[in-house]
């Protein structure tokens, strides 16, 4: 057993890491506590999944749009002061949110503007925070920091929107976003005490544009880089949109209370928490691709079976198996990409990863929120499964034909 939770938190041994995660831990909290509040707030403004959409798409396209350009910038630059400096900014929004909430303002335009600022800030910090955690522990414990902090993310998307549910429904939405605001804190102050900065990996610059074409052709010419973005970059797209599926389902199909949309949110953290964990427990192993590609191929396949399900706690089980192969897929498909990625390239590549898997978010969300608004909220959830689970399959078929053919990849 003790020799069990040491695999498990192996990389808490690096005094740097345990700062960054001790800050991760508690500032996820309230991100995830916001991500509910803002959702029941734009429904209970609009009462439409397209505007929760919307919504969404304002918050990714910074990142759809600026990702590959926030990559070369991490390249450049010490690492540990653009995450200080994206999530100050990151905190300002909250607050923002938060005053005009409880000052009874808020306008659908006003979070649209706030989600769109936030998008910008995140384009930088993703690629930023997802590069420094080698040299927070180095490359032999790199895969278990991945899965420790998927763990903690799910971790606080277990709690935070089952905190977030109980405070809509006794103190009002506004509380959400004052308490991100200060969870932001923490972090930052951790990110202080780091004495590694994350510096830039050579010395000698080129222009913005040759870095970027510099990294694409990178992944254009890694196979396994290349197939594990393009994998990412379907399944993001088309089922990966936990943030407008869960909300729209919990009120459309439910119509239920912020409580239960905080509890169908916390069922899919808790089969994120064990996909996390068994992830950590094999981190003295490289990267399995076949494990990766089953996560996704789980996660679309549930969502697919999630359209036919009418009762709540089938529901739960259901997500509970969703967060269980989403965070395999996810967590193994950064393992591998910064394992096969030289330290010179990593914010470049990293980027395009955050681009895959956070900025196609846009484009998913309004189409899975304009198939709910016509056709209905069933068939938008069967539908976008069943076109993450097509790629999945494909991908699973030629990395077995290859392993026949002895090339031990795609």
């Amino acid at each position: 057993m003790l020799n069990t939770l040491r695999k498990i938190f192996a990389s808490l041994r690096y005094r740097n890491f345990r700062l960054f995660w001790i800050g991760q831990a508690i500032s996820l909290i309230g991100t995830w506590m916001q991500s509910i509040g803002q959702a029941w707030l734009i429904l209970k403004l609009t009462d439409s999944p397209f505007l929760l959409g919307l919504i969404g798409a304002a918050q990714y396209t910074p990142i759809l749009v600026l990702s590959v350009f926030a990559g070369s910038i991490v390249d450049r630059f010490p690492k540990r002061y653009l995450i200080i400096l994206t999530q100050t900014v990151m905190a300002l929004l909250a607050f923002a949110l938060w005053i005009l909430t409880a000052k009874g303002i808020v306008n659908y335009w006003h979070v649209f503007i706030l989600a769109s600022l936030l998008g910008l800030a995140t384009s930088l910090d993703v690629p930023a925070r997802q590069a420094f955690m080698i040299n927070l522990v180095g490359r032999d414990t790199l895969m278990n920091a991945i899965a420790l902090n998927s763990t903690t993310f799910n971790v606080a998307r277990l709690i935070g929107p089952a905190i977030a549910g109980l405070l809509i429904a006794k103190v009002g939405i506004a509380t959400t976003f004052l308490l991100n605001g200060i969870s932001f804190i923490p972090v930052i102050l951790g990110l202080i005490m780091i004495d590694i900065n994350g510096l830039p990996g050579r010395s000698g610059r080129k222009n913005v544009m040759e870095d970027i074409k510099e990294g694409l052709l990178y992944i254009k010419n890694n196979a396994v880089v290349f197939n594990v973005l393009m994998l990412m970059l379907l399944v993001s797209l088309f089922a990966i949109n936990f943030n407008v599926v869960v909300p729209v389902y919990a009120k459309y199909v439910f119509h239920s209370n912020p409580e239960i949309f905080g509890f169908l949110m916390s069922s899919l953290g808790v089969g994120s928490i064990l996909g996390a964990i068994l992830v950590a427990l094999r981190s003295g192993r490289s990267p399995n691709l076949v494990f990766l590609i089953l996560g996704a191929v789980m996660l679309s396949g549930f969502q697919m079976v999630m359209a036919f399900v009418t009762g709540l706690y089938p529901a739960m089980f259901v997500l509970f198996l969703i967060g269980f192969g989403s965070i395999i897929f996810t967590a193994l498909s950064n393992t591998t990409l910064q394992l096969k990625t030289p330290d010179e390239l990593k914010g470049r590549v990293m980027s395009v990863y955050s681009l895959v898997f956070m900025g196609v978010t846009p484009i998913g969300n309004l189409f899975i929120g304009g198939i709910a608004d016509a056709i209905g909220v069933r068939t938008s959830i069967f539908i976008g499964g069943l076109l993450g689970l097509v790629p999945a399959l494909y991908y699973l078929r030629k990395f077995y034909v290859n392993l026949v053919r002895k090339s031990g990849d795609f």
